[in-house]
Protein backbone atom coordinates (compact mmCIF):
# COMPACT_ATOMS: atom_id res chain seq x y z
CA UNK A 1 0.00 0.00 0.00
CA UNK A 2 3.06 2.35 0.92
CA UNK A 3 4.54 1.55 -2.56
CA UNK A 4 1.46 2.26 -4.25
CA UNK A 5 0.80 5.23 -2.26
CA UNK A 6 4.21 6.66 -3.02
CA UNK A 7 3.79 5.98 -7.16
CA UNK A 8 0.05 7.57 -6.97
CA UNK A 9 1.89 11.33 -5.02
CA UNK A 10 4.36 11.16 -8.12
CA UNK A 11 2.34 10.69 -11.10
CA UNK A 12 0.08 13.22 -9.79
CA UNK A 13 3.06 15.33 -9.03
CA UNK A 14 4.30 14.84 -12.65
CA UNK A 15 0.50 15.94 -13.84
CA UNK A 16 0.32 18.95 -11.83
CA UNK A 17 3.88 20.07 -13.15
CA UNK A 18 3.05 19.34 -16.60
CA UNK A 19 -0.35 21.77 -16.04
CA UNK A 20 1.34 24.07 -14.48
CA UNK A 21 4.27 24.72 -17.03
CA UNK A 22 1.64 24.84 -19.43
CA UNK A 23 -0.24 27.62 -17.81
CA UNK A 24 3.30 28.94 -17.09
CA UNK A 25 3.88 29.52 -20.84
CA UNK A 26 0.38 30.79 -21.46
CA UNK A 27 0.80 33.30 -18.96
CA UNK A 28 4.09 34.59 -21.03
CA UNK A 29 2.50 34.08 -24.42
CA UNK A 30 -0.35 36.25 -23.51
CA UNK A 31 2.36 38.98 -22.08
CA UNK A 32 3.95 38.50 -25.02
CA UNK A 33 1.23 38.64 -27.73
CA UNK A 34 0.10 42.82 -25.64
CA UNK A 35 3.89 43.55 -25.97
CA UNK A 36 4.29 42.71 -22.23
CA UNK A 37 7.72 41.45 -22.93
CA UNK A 38 8.88 41.97 -19.31
CA UNK A 39 6.73 39.98 -18.30
CA UNK A 40 6.93 37.04 -20.60
CA UNK A 41 10.52 36.65 -20.01
CA UNK A 42 10.00 36.84 -16.46
CA UNK A 43 7.45 33.95 -16.52
CA UNK A 44 9.41 32.26 -19.44
CA UNK A 45 12.78 31.93 -18.37
CA UNK A 46 12.05 29.91 -14.68
CA UNK A 47 9.93 27.12 -16.73
CA UNK A 48 12.37 27.08 -19.62
CA UNK A 49 14.94 26.33 -17.14
CA UNK A 50 12.65 23.37 -15.76
CA UNK A 51 12.71 22.12 -19.07
CA UNK A 52 9.63 23.43 -20.41
CA UNK A 53 9.64 23.10 -24.02
CA UNK A 54 7.12 25.92 -24.59
CA UNK A 55 8.73 28.18 -22.77
CA UNK A 56 12.02 27.03 -23.74
CA UNK A 57 10.64 28.07 -27.36
CA UNK A 58 9.65 31.23 -25.82
CA UNK A 59 13.16 32.13 -24.54
CA UNK A 60 14.16 31.63 -28.11
CA UNK A 61 11.86 34.18 -29.62
CA UNK A 62 13.09 36.63 -27.44
CA UNK A 63 16.90 35.90 -28.28
CA UNK A 64 16.13 35.66 -32.11
CA UNK A 65 14.21 39.10 -32.37
CA UNK A 66 16.77 40.64 -29.95
CA UNK A 67 13.19 41.20 -27.36
CA UNK A 68 14.10 42.55 -23.84
CA UNK A 69 17.91 40.60 -24.05
CA UNK A 70 20.40 41.69 -26.85
CA UNK A 71 19.84 39.77 -30.00
CA UNK A 72 21.79 36.63 -29.79
CA UNK A 73 21.65 33.81 -32.59
CA UNK A 74 23.75 31.25 -30.02
CA UNK A 75 21.01 31.75 -27.08
CA UNK A 76 18.46 31.33 -29.66
CA UNK A 77 19.69 28.33 -31.09
CA UNK A 78 20.20 26.76 -27.71
CA UNK A 79 16.46 27.43 -26.54
CA UNK A 80 15.37 26.14 -29.98
CA UNK A 81 17.11 23.57 -29.69
CA UNK A 82 16.17 22.00 -26.26
CA UNK A 83 13.12 22.71 -27.34
CA UNK A 84 12.84 20.76 -30.21
CA UNK A 85 14.81 17.91 -28.99
CA UNK A 86 11.34 17.29 -26.81
CA UNK A 87 9.34 17.40 -30.57
CA UNK A 88 7.89 21.17 -29.75
CA UNK A 89 6.86 22.25 -33.85
CA UNK A 90 7.33 25.50 -33.43
CA UNK A 91 10.75 25.47 -32.09
CA UNK A 92 11.57 22.87 -35.29
CA UNK A 93 10.75 24.93 -37.43
CA UNK A 94 12.55 28.17 -36.06
CA UNK A 95 15.74 26.27 -36.18
CA UNK A 96 14.82 25.25 -39.79
CA UNK A 97 14.53 29.22 -40.93
CA UNK A 98 17.91 29.36 -38.85
CA UNK A 99 19.57 26.94 -40.53
CA UNK A 100 18.16 28.26 -44.06
CA UNK A 101 19.72 31.73 -43.34
CA UNK A 102 22.65 31.29 -42.13
CA UNK A 103 21.72 32.97 -38.30
CA UNK A 104 24.23 31.66 -35.55
CA UNK A 105 25.16 28.11 -37.86
CA UNK A 106 26.52 27.98 -41.24
CA UNK A 107 23.79 27.96 -43.95
CA UNK A 108 22.29 24.83 -45.21
CA UNK A 109 19.35 23.92 -47.08
CA UNK A 110 19.60 20.19 -46.32
CA UNK A 111 20.05 21.02 -42.24
CA UNK A 112 16.94 23.49 -43.07
CA UNK A 113 14.67 20.94 -44.74
CA UNK A 114 15.54 18.02 -41.85
CA UNK A 115 13.61 20.80 -39.30
CA UNK A 116 10.89 21.79 -41.91
CA UNK A 117 10.28 17.82 -42.03
CA UNK A 118 9.90 17.42 -38.24
CA UNK A 119 7.92 20.37 -37.97
CA UNK A 120 5.87 20.24 -40.70
CA UNK A 121 4.99 16.59 -39.54
CA UNK A 122 4.05 18.17 -35.89
CA UNK A 123 1.43 20.37 -37.76
CA UNK A 124 3.04 23.70 -38.15
CA UNK A 125 1.63 25.41 -41.43
CA UNK A 126 4.35 27.65 -42.00
CA UNK A 127 6.86 24.48 -42.04
CA UNK A 128 4.75 23.08 -44.64
CA UNK A 129 4.65 25.83 -46.93
CA UNK A 130 8.42 25.99 -46.55
CA UNK A 131 8.67 22.26 -47.13
CA UNK A 132 6.82 22.74 -50.28
CA UNK A 133 8.66 25.38 -51.37
CA UNK A 134 11.73 23.07 -51.56
CA UNK A 135 10.24 19.94 -53.07
CA UNK A 136 8.52 22.93 -55.39
CA UNK A 137 11.92 24.11 -56.63
CA UNK A 138 14.31 21.01 -56.06
CA UNK A 139 16.35 22.98 -53.37
CA UNK A 140 18.54 20.03 -51.31
CA UNK A 141 16.12 17.60 -53.08
CA UNK A 142 14.76 16.24 -56.40
CA UNK A 143 12.35 18.59 -57.86
CA UNK A 144 8.80 17.02 -56.63
CA UNK A 145 5.58 19.06 -57.38
CA UNK A 146 3.34 16.13 -56.29
CA UNK A 147 5.00 16.20 -52.55
CA UNK A 148 5.00 20.32 -52.63
CA UNK A 149 1.59 19.82 -53.71
CA UNK A 150 1.03 17.53 -50.77
CA UNK A 151 2.70 19.95 -48.56
CA UNK A 152 0.71 22.91 -49.53
CA UNK A 153 -2.80 21.07 -49.28
CA UNK A 154 -2.35 19.95 -46.28
CA UNK A 155 -0.73 23.47 -45.02
CA UNK A 156 -4.44 24.38 -46.73
CA UNK A 157 -6.42 22.28 -44.76
CA UNK A 158 -4.85 22.93 -41.35
CA UNK A 159 -5.81 26.71 -42.30
CA UNK A 160 -2.96 28.65 -43.94
CA UNK A 161 -4.55 31.44 -45.79
CA UNK A 162 -1.49 31.63 -48.04
CA UNK A 163 -0.66 28.50 -48.64
CA UNK A 164 -3.77 28.37 -50.75
CA UNK A 165 -1.71 30.49 -53.36
CA UNK A 166 0.87 27.95 -53.66
CA UNK A 167 -1.42 25.00 -53.53
CA UNK A 168 -3.76 26.86 -56.43
CA UNK A 169 -0.48 28.27 -58.76
CA UNK A 170 1.10 24.39 -58.80
CA UNK A 171 -2.25 22.58 -59.27
CA UNK A 172 -2.74 24.66 -62.92
CA UNK A 173 0.50 23.24 -63.99
CA UNK A 174 0.51 19.50 -63.06
CA UNK A 175 -0.92 16.47 -64.53
CA UNK A 176 -4.26 14.96 -63.83
CA UNK A 177 -2.23 11.84 -62.66
CA UNK A 178 -0.47 14.02 -60.30
CA UNK A 179 -2.98 15.78 -59.05
CA UNK A 180 -4.76 12.35 -58.49
CA UNK A 181 -1.06 10.92 -56.44
CA UNK A 182 -1.18 14.41 -54.79
CA UNK A 183 -4.60 13.93 -53.02
CA UNK A 184 -4.41 10.64 -51.83
CA UNK A 185 -0.92 10.93 -50.62
CA UNK A 186 -2.60 14.04 -48.25
CA UNK A 187 -5.67 11.51 -47.26
CA UNK A 188 -3.03 9.09 -45.86
CA UNK A 189 -1.20 12.11 -44.06
CA UNK A 190 -4.27 12.87 -42.45
CA UNK A 191 -5.09 9.31 -41.65
CA UNK A 192 -2.20 9.24 -39.53
CA UNK A 193 -2.62 13.13 -38.35
CA UNK A 194 -6.42 12.40 -37.35
CA UNK A 195 -6.12 14.99 -34.27
CA UNK A 196 -4.77 17.94 -36.15
CA UNK A 197 -7.61 17.97 -38.69
CA UNK A 198 -10.20 17.58 -35.99
CA UNK A 199 -8.69 20.78 -34.13
CA UNK A 200 -9.12 23.09 -36.71
CA UNK A 201 -13.36 22.53 -36.85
Amino acid sequence: MRRFLIASIGVFSLAFSSAAAAGDYQDGRDAYDVGDFDTAMAVWAPAAESGDADSQYGMGLLYSEGIVVPMDDIQALKWFGLAADQDQGEAQYKLGVMHANGWGVPMSEVDAMKWYKLAAENGVTAAQVSLGTMYQNGFSVEQDKVEALKWFTIAVKLGDGDAGMHQDYLAERISAEELAKADADVNAWFNDHQTMLAETR
